[in-house]
């Protein structure tokens, strides 16, 4: 224990002297709930078939502003300790369309029923085109201006590794992998690497809660993040346990982007969520973003054990 919260402090020195400089893989505020987006080696979610999707509206009110969707499935096989997913991932930014499809694999080495390593790996293509018949350009008749639709389209990978105990979560992962070492321009689909750690607390019978911290660097520019998320439980009486049926969240990060969270769960396998986001990057001040999202869990029968309770905490 001593050891975790040695290297939650580490990472919280390393974040105090980070710099704020923006990023450019592709944005969502749900990845605290849904890790999967930067992680592979999340999808070992035990005892349900998980079903994920989102959408995404960024800077409402400015002309050609990023608008995402994010679909994903996976299923841990307990008996094989292993997970398979597919994700697909689609990006529109003015004359830009980013089409991103992965498959995943995840292995998972359990210590202790609350302790367990985690690794994964995507595989999938990276497809992006510019349509510049869309510039709006001053001289039409400019003679280095390009009117051509330009196409791209590689082959992609990432990995990940996760570490669970009781109460902390540790995270590493890197995407984008084939462009490990290249220059940015803008049909690459530019390498990040992640790193984060996650306190997680579910001792209260009318409340969990966690508190996380996150990395994200691209070339020489890094950006720091933190999560708070409370989520209400409902005592449900002695046989099912308590339950979460209502959270509330806020990111912070060093960008000058503020995000504020809500979700419910409907049903103990059903919840919906939304993300409102501020930039205060000059020029972006009053354009907010939001982000809807929908989870669904499909449970095995090994789900209605005498642990089924489990099953209402949304953590891992």
């Amino acid at each position: 224990m001593r050891l975790q919260y040695k290297l939650l402090f580490l990472l919280i020195g390393l974040i105090s002297t980070l710099k704020a400089l923006p990023q450019s893989d592709i944005s969502m505020a749900t990845n605290w709930y849904n890790r999967a987006n930067y992680n592979p080696a999340t999808i070992t979610r035990d005892d349900y078939l998980y079903l994920f999707s989102s959408i995404r509206k960024q800077w409402v009110g400015v002309e050609g502003s990023p608008t995402t969707v994010n679909i994903q499935a996976s299923q841990y096989f307990r008996e094989q300790k292993a997970a398979v997913g597919f994700s697909l991932t689609g990006d529109k930014i003015g004359v830009v369309q980013t089409l991103n499809p992965m498959a995943s694999y995840a292995y998972r080495i359990s210590y202790n029923r609350t302790s367990w390593l985690s690794m994964g790996l995507s595989a999938g293509i990276f497809y992006r085109s510019v349509n510049s018949a869309l510039y709006e350009a001053e001289t039409i008749s400019d003679p280095s201006i390009s009117y051509d639709t330009e196409t791209m389209l590689r082959p992609d990978a990432n990995i990940g590794f996760e570490y669970q105990t009781k109460h902390f979560i540790y995270t590493l992962s890197s995407t984008h992998l084939l462009s490990i070492g290249k220059s940015d321009n803008l049909l690459l689909n530019s390498n990040h690497r992640y790193c984060g750690v996650i306190y997680k607390s579910t001792g209260s019978p009318l409340y969990n809660y966690n508190v996380g911290l996150q990395v994200v660097n691209r070339q020489n520019i890094f950006i720091a993040e933190a999560n708070a998320c409370i989520r209400i439980k409902h005592q449900t009486g002695l046989v099912s346990g308590p339950r979460e049926i209502i959270e509330f969240g806020a990111t912070l990060r060093t960008s000058r982007q503020l995000t504020l969270l809500a979700g419910i769960n409907i049903t103990p396998d059903i919840k919906v969520g939304y993300a409102y986001n501020q930039s205060f990057i000059t020029g972006y001040y009053p354009n907010s973003t939001h982000e809807i999202m929908f989870e669904y869990r499909i449970p095995r029968k090994s789900a209605f054990s005498g642990n089924y309770h489990n099953r209402g905490f949304w953590y891992n």
